[in-house]
């Protein structure tokens, strides 16, 4: 699994799998991104120098498909959080469904809708008064809180867990293709505004995204998208 890991306040060094590592003043930022990817970036007197070792391009576009920098935390994710040289306080703790986590000492913590990098620094302001100058890391071991669900006349129909890009016909796939009875060109996909936006309603055909090759309804699919196949039936009601 891909992992994000910050750090806060220390250098700390990363074997194994590939890492990003940037250094601003005394923060440490280390990115843990696997599958044979490995980016190191140093800042220095105001050099930045890349070194990228042999890696596939598919292993460096997967390693980068779900937990980046700016991924937020949401609910059932598993988190390795560090606290060093303290093992009583490093711990791994699944996010609740009301969004927190618990640890030893400063109770509960808000994890939902943060980043690694800002959840680590919460824990770190909350510790630094059992603590002097706390150094805590986060590793995103699991990501389970990005699904999609697809509904109606597929074979399969259910949650599906987003752990890579998917598009609206692989998603038909992971539910096992249309059931015999679907209108497969009145799919519609239902989308959560962002910003305080209305919901999107996306209509899509198969025929279409299937014969023309210009076609832009084979969209790629973002966390919460519900997909609907109607019946034929359902269509054909006046």
């Amino acid at each position: 699994m891909r992992a994000f890991q910050h750090e806060i306040g220390g250098d700390q060094h990363a074997e194994g799998m590939g890492h990003m590592r940037m250094l601003m003043g005394g923060t440490v930022m280390s990115c843990v991104l696997g599958l044979g990817a490995d980016i190191v970036l140093a800042e220095t007197a105001g050099m930045m120098d890349v070194v990228q070792p042999s890696a596939t391009t598919e292993a460096a576009e997967k390693s980068s498909l779900i937990v980046t920098p700016d991924y937020t935390i949401g609910p059932e994710d598993v988190l390795e959080i560090t606290v060093w040289r303290n093992a009583d306080l490093s711990k791994v703790v699944v996010v609740r469904p009301d969004g927190r986590v618990s640890l030893p000492l400063i109770g509960d913590v808000t994890a939902v809708g943060r980043t690694a990098a800002q959840l680590a620094e919460a824990i770190a302001s909350k510790l630094k008064e059992f603590k002097e100058n706390p150094q805590v890391s986060i590793v995103v071991k699991e990501v389970n809180s990005y699904s999609i669900y697809v509904l109606g006349e597929v074979n399969k129909p259910g949650k599906y867990p987003l752990k890579s890009k998917t598009t609206l016909l692989q998603a038909i796939t992971l539910a096992s293709g249309f059931s015999p009875a679907a209108a497969r060109n009145k799919i519609v996909v239902f989308r959560f505004g962002e910003n305080g936006e209305k919901d999107v309603k996306i209509k899509a055909s198969y025929d279409d995204i299937i014969l023309r090759d210009a076609s832009p309804q084979n969209i790629h699919l973002k966390p919460g998208d519900t997909i609907v196949v109607p019946s034929e039936t359902m269509v054909l009601v006046p």
